[in-house]
């Protein structure tokens, strides 16, 4: 038991990082190997979730065709005509399978913008512009004016977007759970280095039962 990183599931949000038909679709243009294996474990995660009305937050990326908002590392090869996540396509929206209603899509407009995408009750979408969640977000606002003190992670390719998210959360003093079989390319190496932060590493039957 630790009193200041132990996980209050009735104060949490669920969060799930890039799951977006681009990165983990057979054959996307940006596929990241074993994520479409995840999405089951995720949808155990976001059904409990809306049964129990905690909040969800999908947190996306966006890549304008003229790369100007690109990371570095592939800001290249986006301006060279490499269409991956762009604004109002297919391949941006999040998989079919964690969406409340499927025919909801991404309002790219409203998300570049900076603002919050209300997908259901009390379930959102922001966009980030980088690997963190936090970085030029709303996202510690929103949590905090909610009350939230526990963010429970899931989603796309740990070893980017879902490592730097807990980085931050944690610097935001953030109670923090990595849902490990809810998380794609999770190796050892980077398991002892959540836990070395205080980082819970628990599985989605795990959460399942605190929500019971």
């Amino acid at each position: 038991m630790n009193k200041y990183t132990d996980p209050h599931i009735e104060k949490s949000a669920l969060i799930t990082i890039d799951t977006q038909n681009d990165f983990t679709l057979n054959n996307a243009p940006a596929q990241i190997d074993g994520t479409d294996v995840i999405v089951p474990n995720m949808v155990r995660l976001l059904t409990a979730y809306r049964k129990n009305g905690l909040p969800i937050i999908h947190v996306v990326r966006l890549y304008l065709k003229n790369g100007s908002n690109v990371d570095v590392c592939r800001k290249q090869a986006v301006e060279e005509g490499r269409e991956i996540v762009a604004p109002d396509s297919s391949g941006a929206e999040l998989v079919d399978e964690l969406k409340p209603d499927r025919s909801l899509r991404l309002d790219a407009g409203l998300l570049l913008s900076g603002n919050i995408q209300e997908f259901d009750q009390n379930e959102y979408v922001i966009y980030k512009p980088r690997w963190g969640a936090f970085y030029k977000t709303m996202l510690e606002n929103f949590l905090k004016e909610r009350a939230i003190d526990t963010v429970i992670f899931s989603g796309c390719n740990f070893p980017n977007c879902p490592r730097t998210s807990i980085y931050q959360a944690s610097e935001r003093d953030f109670r923090i759970v990595l849902v490990k079989d809810a998380i794609s390319r999770l190796y050892p190496i980077g398991e002892e280095e959540m836990q070395n932060i205080g980082v819970n590493l628990l599985e989605t039957n795990d959460i399942e039962n605190m929500l019971v």
